[in-house]
């Protein structure tokens, strides 16, 4: 487990994380995408989003860090109104989330290995480049793949597709909630449950997670304040209950 520090050693409630995807966004325009992810990274920042994952694979580097750099100016005015920092954090991108002194990076299987980005952010840390919090994530498509990132040295893990998710599709078979349960018992650190969650929200929570990963859950939300305050109250012992209920009296 990662020695510094633990994201959610005071949480009473679900960390929420909102993975964005431009390309999905339903505008006319795709020229206009990146000013439309960035007006939907304010409305869900402004909701009460706890991080931002910006998940932007196919920018060029210089892009990817002026729009880290913009997501971080959003988090920052609206960190000063909570007691917890909003945090973002690159998707694979280590290099730009190092150089825009951002919140943190997240990896893919396909990226930079754990260890190797550990001992980047390491040396980072001590020529005082990045903060001390800064967090190293992984997504994990197994049991195995999750308890190796967590030996290596990450700071938490997204674990999924839990449900049957579009987006997750490329990564197999759903690994549902008895595996996500049996992860959380494993793992000393953050799990965020992720693909699906639209729906089952929680019952990922009740499996053990202790937090949300997810694009469309956000992105698509016609109120995106009412659907984190829903997320919000969420606690481990709830009743199952989806999004769409009304709120209670």
């Amino acid at each position: 487990m990662s020695t510094h520090n633990n994201p959610l050693s005071a949480r009473n409630s679900p960390l929420l994380c909102y993975v964005t995807d431009r390309h999905s966004l339903p505008i006319a325009n795709p020229a206009d995408s990146l000013s439309a992810l960035i007006q939907k990274i304010e409305d869900v920042v402004a909701a009460g989003i706890d991080w931002v994952q910006i998940r932007e694979k196919d920018l060029p580097a210089r892009e990817l860090a002026s729009l880290t750099r913009q997501a971080l100016r959003i988090a920052g005015k609206y960190s000063a109104k909570r007691s917890a920092a909003v945090r973002v954090l690159v998707n694979d991108g280590l290099d730009v989330a190092i150089a825009e002194r951002a919140d943190g990076v997240h990896l893919g299987e396909r990226s930079v290995p754990v260890a190797e980005a550990k001992r980047m952010v390491e040396s980072a840390i001590r020529k005082q480049t990045i903060e001390q919090s800064f967090l190293i994530g992984a997504s994990c498509h197994s049991i195995e793949v999750a308890q190796t990132a967590e030996r290596d040295g990450a700071d938490y893990i997204f674990f999924g597709p839990v449900f049957s998710t579009p987006s997750k599709a490329m990564y197999g078979e759903p690994q549902g909630l008895t595996r996500l349960a049996e992860l959380c018992r494993l793992v000393a650190i953050p799990v965020l449950a992720i693909g699906g969650i639209a729906e089952n929200a929680n019952s990922c929570l009740q499996a053990g997670a202790t937090g949300l990963a997810a694009i469309r859950l956000f992105q698509d939300a016609s109120d995106p304040l009412l659907a984190v305050r829903r997320l919000h109250q969420l606690s481990m012992d709830s009743r199952p209950q989806s999004l769409e209920d009304p709120p209670a009296s």
